[in-house]
């Protein structure tokens, strides 16, 4: 599948073209504490599904601390900073996005370039 971030964000909404919402696969290395930047989505108004399929880590979503294990969920709403460290395995995750009432509109930076960075 194609990537960016030094193959750590998937393209998989771009390889499986799907229009209606983003998805993408993340595979954050181990010990990952400062690569994944504390955000929200207050500018985009986008609330994000993150599904934790592989490794573990913790979520920090306004000031909650969320172990993140194989099977776990957390849906974190637009204007809600989160921040994700991993632990000794590193962390694949399958993160959904959309805009509420909204339709979706494709970040250009997901499309597929036909190269992998």
């Amino acid at each position: 599948m194609e990537a960016s971030f030094q193959g750590a964000f998937k393209k998989a909404r771009a390889e499986l073209g799907a229009s209606a919402f983003g998805i993408q696969v993340l595979d954050l290395p181990p010990n990952l504490s400062e690569g994944y930047p504390e955000h929200d989505h207050s500018e985009d108004g986008q609330e994000e599904i993150y599904a934790f399929i592989r490794g573990s880590g913790r979520m920090q979503v306004e000031g909650d601390d969320i172990e993140l294990t194989p099977d776990v969920m957390v849906r974190v709403g637009p204007g809600v900073k989160r921040k994700i460290t991993t632990g000794p395995e590193g962390l694949r995750i399958l993160a959904i996005g959309g805009v509420p009432g909204a339709a979706y509109q494709i970040i250009p930076s997901t499309e597929l370039t036909g190269t992998s960075a």
